[in-house]
């Protein structure tokens, strides 16, 4: 778990360059995970598809991995056979919203910005209700950092003004760090799944 001091004196960091510190060498702890190591973290996901709460007819958010995130495949797979409708996101060509395209496995995906692999334009939208959320880091009262863009935070603004969505980050152990800097925009987990199980953010410490 890494952790990062803040001053104490008058000159206070930014919270960017907190974030940026965080997002940096929990991704280098990320990295250094074996090829072995990253397969059988995603295979562990799946035995926790029991504890997300997505009974049959439950939209689903996925994502498919980029870099060394952890692979969600295995966990969309046991929420399919359980009867969960999954949908991957993609952004739409302002750059700035994310929008929801039903997928199944198997279905057709093509290249898409900032290395993702999205349903084409055109696929049916849906709004999950379940959102599985890759990130680079995390700590225990559910405060995720991302890549910076703001993606699923405006995402989560707009569907959350139509009612409420059960937020899933989805990573491995080793990118939780002591706290992660926040702002009133920003949407706290409601539950981290790791390899090593689920990380319940009951009480939300400060």
């Amino acid at each position: 778990m890494f952790a990062v001091t803040e001053p104490t004196d008058h000159v206070t960091a930014d919270a960017s360059t907190i974030k940026a510190t965080l997002r940096r060498d929990a991704l280098a702890a990320r990295d250094a995970l074996s090829v072995v190591e990253r397969r059988a973290g995603a295979e562990a996901l799946a035995a926790f598809a029991d504890d997300l709460g997505a009974a049959a007819g439950t939209v689903v958010a996925g994502y498919l991995p980029i870099r060394s995130e952890i692979d969600p495949r295995p966990l969309m797979a046991a929420l399919s056979a359980r009867g969960a409708i999954l949908a991957l996101p993609a952004v739409r060509d302002d750059g700035l919203t994310l929008e929801f395209r039903h997928w199944r496995f198997g279905g057709a995906l093509e290249s898409a910005a900032f290395g993702l692999s999205v349903p084409p334009p055109g696929t049916d939208l849906v709004d999950p209700v379940l959102i599985l959320m890759p990130l680079a880091a995390f700590d225990a009262a559910g405060r995720r950092i991302g890549w910076g863009k703001g993606h699923y935070d405006r995402a989560l603004e707009g569907l959350e003004a139509t009612g409420p969505r059960r937020k899933i980050g989805l990573a491995f152990a080793v990118q939780q760090v002591d706290r992660v800097p926040d702002a009133a925009h920003d949407r706290r987990l409601d539950l981290v799944l790791t390899e090593r199980g689920p990380v319940r953010p009951k009480d939300f410490p400060s």
